[in-house]
């Protein structure tokens, strides 16, 4: 065990530790160990299938990806990841492991290794990624039927939203108590948010993140989420990360700012020492394009995912690119040549943040290396574009597992067991019956 984890654990007087991983899905599992343990054992060990679980707690036959024995895998943690979870009633720390195989090579199934995995690409190049996440998500009421819709949450006024409320800061303000705890909670938890904005939705809300590192910001995104669902249920509400959790209402998005910086001038690589873009700026844009519709079910991994990509509801159809141009799937916001960067508007917010961050890294990737072309900016709506994306979670999973270039970056062992397990989803969705097929279908075919 490093003296640096020792010395957190003394200097916050820890009582126990959550060592935690991401699986597939972004959900965190592990175990809560006495600090004594944590401390004597300097790992954690359980099943490598526990990566593969689906988000209903299934897996799918993971003998082809873990062996017929479903062996333990060995989770060590990851010092410069613990924090003080600042809702524990008693001093409690949380630190993220990074899975290993027995001989100490990385799991190729876990969410952290494929994202490393993409980044050591860069770093032979001698780049390193900048990224920047902007997550939404909506504020409802408690309700424990999940056949009900979800509504609106009553805030100080005791009255729910009704109509759009975007950028209103009275509405914000209509849920003062929340968001005043969630601020020193992100505080405690150093999770670097800076903006908070009232988006389109009833209770929708987003808050962005300081551009940095891939992977801490992965990390930062993977707490996050925590601790909003943590506040939300301190004051009476829950909080969804779902994509499209109100029908008629815009969905949330996980849009990710990226740009490239070189390792040894600190220069943006996307701009030239005139100013102007770069010629690896458009090869990343074409990337982009030619890519993100083969890595759907890392950006919209839910069949729900798939109902916010509708045209006129603030969520992308089509993998454009244009200038400030938000109906584009893939915008550039106006900035100075130091902050050029590109805005992938793709992904759902109920995405796993490390996969997601690989994908739209990985995409990027293969157009710095093939030096592909994008299309001619976009400058007027792209709403009228036809959809250029899959348009359900099936033929996202048969365009993904057919992509040779992406098994290439991610790794073909992480893409078969990933479609395995988005496909085990997808069979259980397609099992149910849904209202709409009981109000329409009962008594009228």
């Amino acid at each position: 065990m490093t003296t640096s984890l020792e010395r957190f654990l003394a200097d916050h007087r820890i009582h126990e530790v959550e060592c935690v991983i991401p699986d597939m899905t972004g959900i965190a599992r592990g175990k809560i160990l006495p600090r004594d343990l944590f401390l004597a054992s300097g790992e954690m060990r359980i099943p490598k299938s526990v990566l593969l679980n689906t988000v209903n707690g299934q897996q799918p036959d993971n003998g082809p990806f873990v062996g017929d024995t479903d062996p333990d895998m060995v989770c060590k943690p990851d010092a410069a990841t613990i924090r003080v979870v600042p809702w524990a009633a008693e001093p409690v720390a949380v630190v993220i492991h990074d899975c290993v195989e027995w001989d100490g090579r990385p799991v190729q199934l876990s969410p952290r290794a494929v994202l490393r995995r993409v980044l050591a690409l860069y770093e032979q190049r001698g780049w390193q990624p900048v990224v920047a996440p902007e997550m939404e998500f909506y504020l409802v009421a408690r309700q424990q039927n999940p056949h009900e819709p979800l509504q609106p949450p009553l805030g100080r006024t005791g009255k729910p939203e009704v109509g759009r409320q975007s950028y209103s800061i009275d509405a914000v303000n209509d849920f003062d108590p929340f968001f005043m705890e969630l601020s020193n909670f992100c505080e405690v938890h150093q999770l670097g948010v800076e903006t908070l904005i009232h988006e389109a939705g009833p209770g929708q809300m987003e808050i962005n993140f300081s551009h940095g590192d891939p992977l801490e910001l992965a990390d930062r995104v993977f707490l996050f989420k925590r601790a909003v669902r943590e506040t939300a249920l301190r004051h009476g509400v829950f909080a969804t990360f779902m994509a499209k959790p109100m029908e008629g209402e815009p969905g949330s998005a996980m849009h990710i700012h990226q740009s490239i910086v070189d390792s040894r001038s600190g220069s943006n690589v996307f701009s030239r020492e005139d100013g102007q873009a770069s010629d690896l700026f458009h090869h990343f844009i074409a990337g982009l394009q030619t890519y993100i519709p083969q890595v759907m079910p890392m950006f919209a991994p839910y069949v729900n995912s798939y109902r916010r990509l509708a045209p006129y509801m603030s969520a992308p159809i089509n993998v454009r690119w244009g200038y400030d141009n938000r109906t584009c799937g893939i915008r550039i916001p106006k900035s100075g040549p130091e902050a050029r960067r590109v805005e992938n508007r793709v992904p759902g917010v109920d995405a796993n943040p490390y996969l997601a961050m690989a994908a739209t890294l990985a995409c990027g990737w293969l157009g710095l290396r093939d030096k592909l072309q994008p299309s001619e900016p976009t400058l007027d709506s792209a709403w009228n574009v036809s959809h250029e994306l899959p348009r359900h979670l099936e033929d996202a999973i048969e365009a993904m597992r057919a992509c040779e270039p992406m098994k290439e970056v991610l790794g073909g062992s992480f893409v078969d067991a990933f479609c395995a397990v988005k496909e085990l989803e997808y069979a259980t969705y397609n099992r149910v019956i849904s209202s709409w097929e009981r109000e329409h279908l009962l008594l009228l075919v």
